[in-house]
């Protein structure tokens, strides 16, 4: 099965988040962490953003009920 990979400035756009906060995140277990593409290139599976979307949505939902 083939998966879209997406790359930072896509998941920036994609989460609205900036890059020092991502990898802050990642460093606290609280974000996807990141595929290595290359030496110098990483990459999130598109899935993994949507999954850690889908849990913020809830936990947003889960404070609001």
């Amino acid at each position: 099965m083939v998966q879209n990979i997406l790359r930072r400035d896509e998941v920036e756009r994609a989460t609205g988040l900036p890059r020092s906060t991502i990898y802050a995140k990642i460093s606290a277990g609280q974000f996807p962490k990141p595929i290595q593409l290359s030496a110098r290139a990483v990459g999130w599976l598109e899935s993994d953003i949507a999954d850690w979307q889908k849990a913020r949505i809830d936990a947003r939902d889960k404070v609001a009920a």
